[in-house]
């Protein structure tokens, strides 16, 4: 993912405009606008509870639900792009693991966040649930983060 393109300097290539999925993630061009409120530390979450990729070895689907917490600096991700971004692991092969922290890196690498946070609450395929939790460090002090309220997979007990 370090190939990833930047958007354009003239502003955002999604927000008011047509856009197509992206074919792939490597594809998937990331807007960030920016942060209205830079003198403050606060958190902005996205919940992605449909969120779905491909199994690396079967290609069959992978359904997870998806929790992006993160303490802005510079700038917020556009909405519309992640959505697009998020979107494009439809057809993308990669195990649990991968997925999850490479989206979270991808944000905090293009974004530069003064934090950030993925939880990847995986369904289970094949008997075994799978959680992946990623963070760039320890929240900073003073940060309100509330509980990602996923509850862990407990079947249909």
């Amino acid at each position: 993912m370090s190939d990833t393109p930047l958007p354009p300097a003239s502003g955002p290539l999604h927000l008011g405009q047509t856009s197509s999925l992206p074919a792939s993630p490597e594809e998937a061009v990331l807007d960030y606008v920016p942060n209205p409120r830079r003198e403050g530390l606060y958190l902005v979450r996205f919940a992605a509870p449909e969120f779905t990729s491909l199994c690396p070895v079967t290609g069959q689907p992978d359904f997870a639900h998806l929790v992006i917490d993160y303490a802005p600096g510079e700038t917020i991700v556009e909405s519309k792009s992640l959505k697009l971004f998020l979107g494009s692991f439809r057809n993308h092969c990669g195990f649990h693991e991968d997925v999850t922290v490479g989206i979270g890196q991808r944000l905090a690498q293009e974004m530069q966040p003064r934090w950030l946070r993925i939880g990847g609450y995986w369904y289970p395929r094949g008997g075994i649930p799978i959680d992946v939790f990623w963070q760039t460090a320890a929240p900073p002090e003073g940060l309100w983060v509330p509980d990602q309220g996923v509850a862990s997979y407990r079947g249909r007990g």
